[in-house]
C-alpha cells in the first residue's frame, strides 16, 4: 500500500457570497498554500479538515491501492488527481500524489 501525499495548491475565498449567504463563522478553514500533510494507511492525516477529507479520501484510498488514470488520462501524472474540497465560499484545491510503499 501506497502513501498519499496531499499538498494545498490552491486557496479561495468568495467574500461576496459569504456576505450574502453565509452565517458568521469564527474559524471555518485553516489550510494554507503549500501546506503538506501524509496519508498513511488511508488514514485522515492530523490536522486536516474533516470535511476536505470527506471530499478527497476515495482518491486517497484508490491511489494507495496503486489506482490511476483517474477519467481516462485527466491529470498528466497518472498516479495523482487534484481535487478540491466541497466549501463554496471557501474552496481548497489540493493535489494528492500516490508516493513511496509502505513498510509491512
Amino acid at each position: 500500500m501506497k502513501n498519499v501525499r496531499i499538498t494545498v495548491m490552491r486557496t479561495a475565498c468568495y467574500k461576496d457570497l459569504m456576505e450574502k449567504y453565509e452565517n458568521p463563522i469564527e474559524h471555518a478553514c485553516g489550510m494554507t498554500l503549500g501546506q503538506v500533510f501524509v496519508s498513511e494507511s488511508m488514514t485522515k492525516p492530523e490536522g486536516f479538515c474533516d470535511s476536505a477529507w470527506e471530499t478527497v479520501s476515495p482518491f486517497v484510498m484508490a491511489l494507495a491501492h496503486g489506482a490511476g488514470n483517474f477519467y481516462d488520462g485527466w491529470m498528466k501524472d497518472p498516479k495523482s488527481a487534484m481535487i478540491s474540497c466541497n466549501d463554496g465560499f471557501r474552496p481548497v484545491s489540493f493535489l494528492l500524489e500516490a508516493i513511496e510503499d509502505q513498510k509491512s
